[in-house]
């Protein structure tokens, strides 16, 4: 008699102290529910608004009702040689803690948009713990997240990007008038602010004159102390999803049709009247060109698993400029990460397992590395 295979304990974080903590549970669900029982074990591990870890019971039911009631206390244990989920216990006297191991994990799918998930914390952690996780490592998750960064590697790599301005909160706040002047000399109207670490189009505002220019940075600010402004032309909105590790390949290009005048976060996630056009009406030549500035993005960065890049094309000259990756994308069954993948032939559950299966080969490649002598 043929032995069973054990199935893999994958657990799945979620929720998170960043303001896209919604989006992270839907693509958490999504995910959860595509995962062959037949195959693997799910572990789902929600964090709450204030970083509490949560397991057992439901923990995403909890965290879409806003508690913490009916799921447990847990940790992670951040330990080579004993890597695993445990639960946080009070003692009888209340005045200390106990952790009460629950269960190993085979691999980790973390799906925390934005920072504190996307930003190279979470990622830090499991290596720490030795525990095979999905998606970019620690320096191409916190590149990916930071837009400045994130634009002066692609610099470096010939990638074309936008003219940009870096401007930090403390300067704005201290200088508004010397800030002002030197992103309209630089830039001119209009421009586009964006906190640099933030996603899912938070935070983003369209300056047409120097009041909607201050109005914008205040609003940025609010979501991180480092800010960039950005050149404003006229755009087609194209994305292309990128899988694989250091051989990727790409999906055919999409093309989104905001709601509103572009892309912001109501027009993604609350109106439900963007349009998504897939594949993308453009030429063989110019899907070729973007497929290949994508693949060149992702490997810049040192990105692995999974990354969705984000295109600006010209209207007017058919100009490609890369806008950012995506290293942790949304994964909602009606995302554009993998929808572009279900155009290119992919499933959306074959996805979920080729990106499981990518973690293993990659941590297996790290084990190569020696760490002694």
């Amino acid at each position: 008699m043929t032995e069973k295979k054990r199935k893999l304990k994958v657990g799945v974080i979620f929720g998170g102290r960043s303001a896209e903590h919604e989006v992270s549970l839907v693509s958490a669900e999504g995910i959860t529910r595509a995962l062959d029982p037949e195959r693997f074990e799910v572990i789902p591990i929600g964090i709450t608004r204030n970083g509490q870890w949560l397991a057992a019971g439901n923990p995403l039911q909890s965290l879409s009702a806003g508690q913490a009631e009916g799921a447990t206390s847990v940790t992670l244990l951040s330990d080579r040689e004993r890597p695993g989920l445990l639960q946080v216990v009070s003692n009888a006297d209340s005045q200390s803690l106990q952790a009460v191991r629950i269960t190993d994990l085979d691999v980790i799918f973390p799906v925390l948009h934005g920072p504190y998930g996307e930003d190279g914390t979470i990622q830090g952690l499991l290596e720490l713990a030795n525990i095979p996780y999905v998606g970019s490592g620690v320096l191409a998750s916190a590149s990916g997240m930071d837009k400045i960064a994130m634009k002066y590697i692609f610099q470096a790599h010939g990638l074309p990007v936008l003219p940009f301005v870096a401007v930090g909160r403390g300067r704005w706040e201290s200088t508004p008038d010397t800030i002002l002047e030197r992103l309209e000399a630089a830039l001119g109207y209009p421009m586009f602010v964006k906190p640099a670490n933030m996603g899912s189009s938070i935070g983003i505002s369209k300056a047409r004159n120097r009041e909607t220019l201050k109005m914008a940075l205040d609003q940025a600010a609010r979501y991180d102390r480092k800010l960039v402004v950005e050149k404003g032309i006229e755009v087609r909105e194209i994305e292309v999803s990128v899988l694989g590790n250091d051989d990727p390949i790409a999906s055919v290009p999409g093309e989104v049709v905001p709601s509103n005048e572009f892309y912001d976060y109501a027009a993604k996630y609350l109106d439900n009247a963007s349009g998504l056009l897939i594949p993308a009406p453009l030429s063989a030549a110019q899907r070729d060109e973007v497929r290949r500035l994508a693949l060149r993005a992702f490997l810049a960065l040192d990105c692995a698993g999974m990354a969705r890049c984000d295109f600006l094309m010209d209207k007017h000259s058919g100009v490609f400029w890369l806008n950012e990756i995506n290293t942790i994308p949304g994964f909602t069954p009606i995302s554009m990460y993998p929808k572009l993948w279900e155009a290119s032939g992919i499933s959306y559950p074959e996805l979920v397992e080729r990106l499981i299966d990518l973690a293993l080969e990659r941590h297996a490649e790290k084990q190569r590395i020696e760490v002694t002598r």
